[in-house]
């Protein structure tokens, strides 16, 4: 079996959110290759799970970003994704800014692939704002230890 076909969905969501992080295409290509088609939801739900948790956490400590730099971050931070999806997430960033969700909606409807790589990158956005860089990538080796501890040990989980 082959070191792609071991990765969780948990090590490749976490692998395309560190790809994005250091403006990285190439791990970011590499951490999705060869997903299989139902694999593509779990790697979606498993970011969907750290950006819901990460905006959650900023909402609790009050800490914002001004919406001029999020989205001048997530230009920057799109940069990593594949061409046609780095226009698609940017775009969708400023209307969401502007106050309109539909294309971010759009995209998690119609377009699994491309939800899965804007929404890693929304996650270093975010975790960004909030812990700042070496911060957010404490962060995503704790929750690498405690998903690895899950999967070793299912028992231990909640």
């Amino acid at each position: 079996m082959s070191d792609a076909a071991r990765k969780t969905t948990h090590d490749r969501a976490l692998e395309a959110v560190r790809g994005y992080a250091n403006h990285d295409a190439v791990a970011v290509g590499d951490a999705l290759t060869g997903l299989e088609d139902d694999r593509w939801i779990e790697v979606y739900a498993v970011l969907s799970g750290l950006l819901r948790s990460t905006i959650s956490i900023m909402e609790l400590t009050g800490e914002r970003w001004k919406l001029c730099h999020l989205v001048r971050y997530v230009d920057e931070v799109s940069a990593a994704a594949p061409p046609h999806y780095e226009f698609a997430i940017a775009a969708a960033a400023r209307a969401w800014a502007d106050g309109d969700e539909s294309a971010l909606l759009a995209m998690a409807r119609h377009d699994l692939v491309g939800a899965v790589h804007m929404t890693a990158v929304f996650v270093v956005v975010a975790g960004h704002a909030l812990w700042g860089a070496s911060g957010f990538h404490a962060v995503l080796r704790e929750f690498q230890e405690t998903a690895a501890e899950l999967v070793e040990d299912p028992a231990s989980g909640i």
